[in-house]
């Protein structure tokens, strides 16, 4: 008997083309395609992504003029790192000019805007790491310096350390001749009432009450990509309204706040920082991308939203990787935050917004 091998053959391909075009290869049962994070369709010369604090930030809490300010000042804050970057700039000095710009705003938690400790002053920290080498410098509650980023990077070109603090930090940053400015430089009135307002609550309560984490918002932070193939990150804060004792949090803490690795991303976190310490938010990004060969959304998206959410942590960060590919996610109400590349540029402020 003759068998029939080639139209049988022939039937089994057929089936075979007609499952693969009805299923969807992520197990979708519906069969219809997951809309995938944007990638960078190709290598940009550069690639520069901000964020201005995580929190509860709704829109129906915020006026049209207060919206339209944070918009300005972080357009303002790209279009000094674009500019720095366009003009084959390092993406350290993109990083350091674009963070300037927010803590000179009182609109955020770093700088001019720093929210108030316990004790009525402002304690501020910050954090720098480069991708090419993985040098790193870090400040933590210094009191006198205006641009504390610009202290964290001192501390990793000029000394042969990697964190400075308190008044040793403030010491150091007037040796080398960074702006030196009076602890009431930092005062402002909005956040002074922020922290009238928890005193009393505390009073009432008759306990020591810190600043609703899913209320904060406000820390700064920047990743860079230059013409070179360099990422660098950057992270700076206030930390939260009536901290006690030197608190520290995760901004000026390399690995938690703040990371960069040029053979997967660099990354710059907001929230609330004992989970991001805890858990080693920043790096673990990066970890996913190097150990699992996770793209960059994923990784930070993994951890954002699955690791912290299951630790009942809340914040979100920025990453960048060296192919220009950006993630911003966060599992709060809103995040502050905005990317540029050539020819294209996202501001966002609230969860319901996509680029």
């Amino acid at each position: 008997m003759r068998v029939q091998i080639i139209p049988f053959f022939a039937a089994i391909c057929c089936l075979a083309f007609f499952f693969s075009c009805t299923n969807d290869p992520s197990g979708n049962p519906s069969g219809h395609t997951m809309k995938a994070p944007a990638k960078a369709t190709a290598k940009p010369d550069y690639a520069i992504v901000i964020h201005g604090g995580a929190g509860t930030i709704l829109k129906e809490n915020m006026s049209p003029e207060k919206e339209a300010a944070y918009l300005k000042v972080l357009n303002e804050a790209l279009d000094i790192g674009e500019g720095i970057l366009k003009k084959g700039g390092t993406s350290l000095e993109a990083v350091e000019k674009t963070i300037m710009h927010m803590e000179d705003s009182p609109l955020f938690n770093s700088g001019k805007g720093a929210v108030f400790t316990n004790a009525g002053t402002n304690e501020l920290d910050a954090s720098i790491m480069e991708g090419a080498t993985q040098n790193a410098g870090a400040v933590g509650g210094v009191k006198t310096v205006k641009n504390p980023i610009r202290a964290a990077i001192a501390v990793m070109q000029n000394s042969e350390h990697v964190m400075l603090t308190g008044d040793g930090a403030d010491q150091f940053a007037k040796e080398q001749g960074l702006d030196i400015v009076d602890n009431s430089y930092f005062r402002t009135e909005r956040r002074w009432e922020s922290l009238q307002r928890i005193k009393k609550k505390e009073a009432e309560a008759d306990k020591h009450l810190l600043e609703n984490s899913e209320s904060k918002h406000g820390t700064v932070g920047c990743v860079a990509l230059d013409k070179n193939g360099n990422l660098c990150a950057g992270t700076s804060t206030g930390g939260m309204t009536n901290k006690r004792w030197g608190r520290v949090g995760d901004s000026p803490i390399i690995g938690a706040g703040t990371y960069a690795d040029n053979a997967t991303c660099g990354v710059s976190c907001t929230g609330h920082g004992e989970y991001f310490i805890r858990y080693a938010v920043a790096h673990d990004v990066s970890a996913r991308m190097a150990y699992l060969n996770e793209p960059i959304e994923t990784a930070a998206d993994h951890v954002i939203n699955k690791t912290l959410v299951e630790k009942g942590g809340s914040g979100g960060l920025i990453a960048l990787d060296t192919n220009g590919n950006v993630a911003m996610p966060f599992n709060s109400k809103g995040m502050y935050r905005g990317y540029a590349k050539p020819g294209e540029r996202v501001v966002l402020i609230f969860s319901r917004q996509s680029n």
